[in-house]
């Protein structure tokens, strides 16, 4: 059963053209601490948002193992980055690996393209070490670590079933979704 049409898919994927640049990074937020901050960050962007809904629908895309195994590598490596953070370690070009990874996965979701499990799961976390990192960059000084992290994997958690569910409004709209998350990955990447 398709659950939306296609002329509202391409409206969606249009619409997501006009975003602007990523806002998930600007320290505005810094002022909501622990849980409720890190549950926050990932919602308050739309590239960390976007991002993470194209990991659930390309998850779902794959299908089979990828369909937990995909999501799961991503949060795992998106914690790593965030301790990158706490322990000191720079990373660089950290928006511009962010804007980059919502261009690939909508390219990756747009054209429907199929990986082994082993190679969609290191795309995912090659992605999210660079979205820990931005996760653990805004947290507040005066937040609990672990409360932060616990915030952030939940909205990460969601925003990926988000996606998966999403892949119900089936395939054709789903690849013009997947376009829509590509143009507006090319829209940060010319915005940073």
């Amino acid at each position: 059963m398709n659950l939306m049409k296609p002329s509202r898919a391409f409206a969606l994927a249009a619409m997501s053209l006009l975003a602007g640049t990523a806002s998930a990074h600007t320290g505005d937020h810094a002022t909501v601490t622990g849980f409720a901050g890190g549950l926050a960050h990932p919602l308050m962007g739309l590239d960390h948002l976007f991002a993470m809904i194209a990991i659930g629908l390309w998850a779902a895309q794959q299908g089979g193992r990828a369909l937990w195994a995909v999501p799961a590598a991503f949060v795992g490596a998106m914690l790593m980055g965030g301790m990158l953070v706490w322990s000191g370690i720079a990373l660089p070009h950290i928006e511009t690996a962010i804007a980059l990874s919502v261009l690939v996965l909508g390219l990756l979701i747009a054209t429907r393209r199929q990986w082994a499990v082993t190679a969609g799961m290191a795309v995912a976390a090659g992605f999210a070490v660079f979205h820990g990192y931005a996760h653990g960059l805004e947290m507040p000084l005066a937040a609990s670590p672990a409360l932060y992290g616990l915030g952030f994997v939940l909205a990460t958690l969601g925003l990926h079933g988000l996606g998966i569910a999403g892949s119900l409004i089936g395939r054709h709209a789903v690849q013009v979704a997947g376009a829509g998350i590509a143009a507006t990955g090319l829209a940060l990447i010319f915005a940073i």
